[in-house]
Formats: C-alpha cells, structure tokens, sequence
C-alpha cells in the first residue's frame, strides 16, 4: 500500500489514467529498464515483409516467456511459436490491407488509437529509463529501511578493517567456512568489540551511522553481510537475531519501488502535459464543443515538484 504525504487525490487520479501504460509498459517493474532493442536481424519474410529477431524477442517479453533484454535461443520451441504466430499475424494483416478494411473510417479510428496506445509506452519506457534510476531506487529503499525499522530491536556483530582488501579477503574466508567470531577475534580492528566476537548487541537500527540501518535492512537473520564502507572504515555485519519482523530486501521492494517511481514520473509529465493543453469536452448529440477547457480542480494542483523524486515519508 501507498500512502503519500499530500495531494492523495490528485496523484491517484492521475496515475489511474497512467496506470495501464505502467503495466504495458514495465510489466513487473524489471523489464521497463532493459527495452528489447530493434535490430536489422530478419527472423523470416512473408510475402516480401520483414518479421525482426527482435519483434519475436519483444513479443515474447510481452508474453512473459522470458525477460526484457534477454536472447531467445532461436532453436527453442518458444521462439518457433512465437515465430509462427508473428507470421499468421502478419499474413491476416496482409489480406485485410488487401481487402481495403484498413481504409473503413472506423478502422482508421483504430489503428490511430492504437498507434497512440503504443506511443504513449514508448514514452514510459524512455522516462523509466532516464528517471528511474538506480540510485533513486536505493534512496527509496533507504527510506522505507527507516520508515519500517523504527521500532525495531536487531542484535548484530560487526568486523573492522582499514582497507577493502582486507575485508574482502576476510568476507570470503567466511564464505569458504569460517567462523564469523574467529574472523573478528583475530582480524576486527575495533578493540571495544573484537574480544566479544564482534557483538554490538541488541541496537536500534536508524540510530546507527549510515550505511548500518540499509546493511541491517538487506541482511537476513543469521546471514552476513558483504562488506561496506562507512565513516569508520570497512565492515562486515552479521544479523544474528531480531526481535521484530525483517523489512523486505532490496531485490523484494525493487518491483515496488520502480513501479512507485514510474507512476509518480507519470503523473508529474500528466500535469505539466494538462497545464499546456487545450482540453475541450465534447458528447453524443453535442453540436460543438464547449469553449472553455477543462479544468483538473484545486486537488489537482501539482505538489512543490517533488514528483520527480519520491516524497518524504512514503511508505510502501
């Protein structure tokens, strides 16, 4: 669930609008990042007319057969029906051109409509990969470790080293076996804790220096975290109890995060798009338009561009 610091209304109705272009688009939120690319590679020919490797690709990403950006082998079976589907389609779109339907006015109305709808996910696909970033996505994920870690009571225990080297070297000891006690007796340079096998015992995670509270966050219970740098030095953490449930990891909330940041990306390009339209409101039976535009209202107002980036404060 969502929950925004102000202007609820307006956001909704907007991203509403933009809503089926979010799910055409960005699908579970990973693909919208990665765009099948469109290349020269023909896949076959139907009476002259082109069928693109990547058109079979793009449709088989469309079909969730596999994800945005990867290669279908064109020896699978997949790619063979994929194929001969794109081929039918193509033969029924070649007589129905044939026959003149694409020259019926009520078929131009829909091949325009869906000419916009297609236009209309590229636009989504080009902001999700220029404004959803990688970044943004960690500061949201950073935002909602704190929002769902304050009342939260973690027991953890923490190596320190000077250098990265050595914190690598250590961290793959301990994924060869290691005991994570040993490693930090013998290798912690933070003498307060090194003797307690690292222990820096029961803590608050939004009371400890960046990066801890996000570290804490995307290690599971009992787990060890890769090493990290912070004001101190470099660290490898170990989660060895919670008292309260864990926030989801960043792999988990990522869907959740991108579609959160397409749909406010959206919503902020909707109203700037209204402001400068002109829009006239015409029904059955209507003998001109009225001349006065539409307006959104007073909730509609925009927040104080703040849709770029996620608002403070919200939660997923």
């Amino acid at each position: 669930m969502l929950f925004f610091k102000a202007n609820t209304v307006a956001l909704a109705r907007l991203a509403c609008g933009a809503a089926l272009l979010v799910l055409c688009a960005c699908g579970n939120g990973d693909e919208a990042e990665v765009p099948v690319q469109v290349d020269g590679a023909a896949a076959a020919s139907v009476n002259g007319e082109k069928i693109y490797v990547s058109d079979v690709e793009l449709e088989a990403v469309a079909r969730g057969l596999i994800p945005a950006g990867q290669v279908l082998d064109h020896k699978s079976q997949e790619y063979k029906t994929v194929l001969d589907q794109l081929v039918d389609q193509k033969l029924m779109a070649q007589e129905a051109v044939r026959r003149g339907i694409d020259q019926d006015s009520a078929a131009k109305r829909r091949l325009h409509m869906a000419r916009e709808r297609i236009l209309g996910n590229l636009l989504v696909e080009d902001l999700v990969a220029r404004e959803v970033t990688d970044a943004r996505i960690d500061r949201m994920y950073a935002e909602q470790v704190t929002l769902q870690q304050s009342n939260d009571e973690v027991s953890i225990a923490h190596i320190l080293f000077a250098s990265e080297e050595e914190a690598r070297a250590v961290y793959d000891e301990i994924q060869d076996g290691a005991s994570f006690e040993s490693m930090a007796r013998a290798h912690s340079k933070d003498s307060a804790t090194r003797m307690e096998n690292g222990s820096l015992g029961y803590v608050s995670p939004n009371d400890q220096m960046d990066p801890f509270p996000v570290m804490i966050a995307n290690t599971p219970e009992g787990g060890i975290s890769e090493p990290f740098l912070s004001a101190d030095g470099w660290h490898i953490l170990k989660v060895k109890n919670r008292r309260t449930r864990a926030p989801k990891t960043r792999d988990e909330m990522r869907p959740e995060i991108v579609t959160f940041l397409t749909l406010n990306q959206i919503s902020k390009i909707l109203r700037e798009l209204r402001t400068q339209a002109v829009i006239q409101e015409g029904g059955p039976g209507t003998a001109s338009p009225p001349a006065t535009p539409l307006s959104l209202g007073e909730d509609a107002a925009p927040p104080e561009d703040t849709a770029s980036d996620a608002p403070e404060g919200n939660e997923l």
